[in-house]
């Protein structure tokens, strides 16, 4: 007698086994899928940016620390060349390029004010300043400039102070990111049966903490 191996999948009479069909995934799964895949790839993106806010937020709560606060403060003069003024209109656009490529001023130039005898116009950035005086009969100007360390670039940037609308526009990008890191965060512990209870318990815990140091701020 032969003997001879049954093909895979075939039962006793060599009929194939039909397989049981994969069952549709739930909404509830689909949904915590979701959410996983947000949170991951969203905190992937925001990492670099948590970090600068995080740190830059410690730094600007403690003006005083030392490091990185130098500051270099300077006065320049010169002169602006004919044209500048016309009819007693100050071409600003002219003098405000004509500043920067003279004493290489940086920032965004605004603040202008005309005043009889005097003009002037500031150059404002994060961690920089210049404060511009110009004599309208001679054209003679005296610059003012303040540049500080590190630490204070970093901390106006913080605040989107002097930035610019491109920085503007990151920072609200940012706050967009963080939200939705923070609602899946909250989304995936709401599936986590066995440490779901203490997870609320501890985030509404903390956050009456922070209700509670921020009304005593107000106060």
């Amino acid at each position: 007698m032969s003997l001879t191996a049954k093909p895979e999948g075939q039962g006793s009479e060599g009929t194939r086994t039909a397989r049981p069909a994969a069952r549709p995934r739930t909404l509830k799964a689909r949904s915590h899928v979701w959410l996983r895949w947000l949170h991951t790839y969203t905190s992937m993106i925001s990492l670099l940016l948590v970090l600068f806010f995080a740190l830059t937020g410690i730094t600007l709560n403690h003006p005083d620390w030392a490091f990185g606060n130098s500051e270099v403060r300077r006065e320049v003069t010169g002169t602006l060349p004919a044209g500048w003024i016309s009819a007693g209109k100050v071409d600003w656009l002219t003098v405000a390029e004509e500043l920067r490529a003279q004493q290489g001023l940086r920032g965004r130039a605004g603040e202008t004010r005309m005043d009889g005898s005097e003009a002037s116009i500031s150059f404002q950035g994060p961690g920089y300043s210049a404060d511009i005086y110009i004599d309208t009969a001679t054209g003679n100007y005296t610059a003012a400039v303040l540049a500080q360390g590190g630490v204070a670039v970093l901390n106006d940037l913080h605040k989107g102070r002097d930035t610019g609308g491109a920085w503007k526009w990151l920072i609200d990008v940012s706050g967009g990111i963080l939200t939705l890191v923070a609602v899946t965060g909250i989304g995936i512990l709401l599936y986590l049966k066995k440490t779901r209870a203490q997870a609320l318990i501890v985030m509404g815990v903390a956050s009456l903490i922070v209700l509670g140091l921020g009304w005593r701020a107000l106060g």
